[in-house]
């Protein structure tokens, strides 16, 4: 899965610009990382020389790094990364983990990280200069996430992993499904009751919203469910009122779609798009949160700038759930008289170059997909 551009050449940029990121930069020293390991941040990555000690002149702000080790038979370990927040001209220090092959999470000694600052002009020549050209793209990638946000939805681990660890649960808290059925297993079920139940190790976890249990309040009635059940403004409210602000819910959907374009998480991916189809199956949000939904539009367009189409597939389906999730956006938008109208022409204009782009039809909205039309059932 290779969605970021792996690129050893040297990145030219404006002489006052590099003095002023000389001194306001931060630095990244990560000590004794093995020949050949593959080191990115936000949008590029290297596969590191002899000498490599880190990355300097890092704009302020909010970045991704993540790295693949490599053991001694040359066999690469699936991705792994931290976001973290750096202020200006910050050291960060951090240190190889021979054995478990990636960086540790231990606190490097404040002695060690003070000699390094006072030896900085030295290790100059072996650090890697941050891609600047690339950070433009990436500030519109990450504009919403919060440092708050993202300590409430990392690991407690703090590290982001592609492939989580799993742990088997003790056979005594196995309850079988074979006891919840109220008529005999299957030859399949049987074989299924026998394996391991596997649980991700603690810590591990992205630490990701929930959705609410219901998508209608409690107490509502059949025709209340119905009409929310059409109209998912409810389960947007109630998503919203878990953040510290509304914002934070496009900070989510910023957070997940980083953590599998960069990180390669595909839980970060299904959430990112339980997220999108959400925000896009709402009529009443649409034009009661006219800022949210106008910040949305950016949001993903962006996003849907750097990542392949195949990606937007569901596999089992075999649809784009995300090209229906914008039809029945633009759908709403078009349709309904109380949408703000310049949210409405923002949304044209995104129907446009999209249609560029994949070859989406957006024609005759008021028409239904066959697989969005309703089931009618004959009572």
């Amino acid at each position: 899965m290779a969605l970021v551009n792996v690129t050893e050449e040297s990145i030219e940029m404006d002489q006052e610009l590099a003095k002023k990121l000389f001194v306001e930069g931060a630095c990244l020293i990560i000590l004794g990382v093995p020949l050949g390991t593959e080191i990115g941040i936000d949008l590029k990555s290297w596969e590191t020389a002899e000498r490599f000690r880190g990355i300097k002149m890092i704009p302020p702000g909010l970045h991704f790094v993540y790295y693949s080790g490599t053991n001694k038979y040359g066999e690469v370990a699936p991705r792994s990364g931290f976001i973290h927040s750096f202020k200006r001209a910050e050291i960060l220090v951090k240190k190889w983990d021979s054995e478990k092959e990636e960086i540790s999470n231990e606190e490097v000694p404040v002695e060690t990280v003070e000699k390094i600052r006072e030896d900085i002009k030295n290790l100059d020549k072996n650090l890697g200069v941050y891609p600047y050209d690339i950070y433009g793209k990436w500030v519109k990638l990450v504009d919403h996430i919060s440092e708050k946000l993202v300590e409430r939805l990392v690991p407690e681990s703090g590290c982001i992993r592609s492939a989580l660890e799993y742990t088997c649960a003790p056979a005594t808290n196995q309850p079988t499904a074979r006891k919840r059925r109220s008529r005999p297993s299957t030859a399949e079920e049987k074989e299924e009751d026998l394996l391991p139940q596997l649980t991700p190790s603690p810590g591990t976890q992205l630490r990701l919203t929930e959705y609410p249990e219901h998508n209608y309040p409690e107490g509502s009635t059949p025709q209340d469910i119905t009409r929310h059940s059409l109209d998912s403004t409810y389960t947007l409210d109630t998503l919203i009122a878990k953040y510290d602000r509304p914002n934070d819910l496009l900070g989510e959907i910023q957070f997940c779609f980083v953590c599998f374009l960069v990180g390669h998480c595909l839980e970060a991916l299904d959430q990112w798009k339980q997220l999108v189809r959400l925000m896009c199956s709402c009529e009443s949000a649409v034009f009661k949160r006219t800022q949210i939904y106008s910040h949305f539009l950016d949001v993903l367009e962006e996003q849907l700038h750097q990542i392949p189409e195949d990606f937007l597939v569901d596999i089992v389906a075999s649809v784009n759930l995300i090209y229906i999730s914008l039809r029945n956006l633009f759908r709403t938008m078009q349709t309904n008289s109380e949408v703000d109208g310049r949210l409405r022409s923002k949304a044209e204009r995104f129907q446009q170059r999209l249609t560029q782009k994949f070859e989406w039809d957006f024609e005759d909205l008021d028409q239904e997909e066959e697989d969005e039309a309703p089931v009618v059932v004959n009572l």
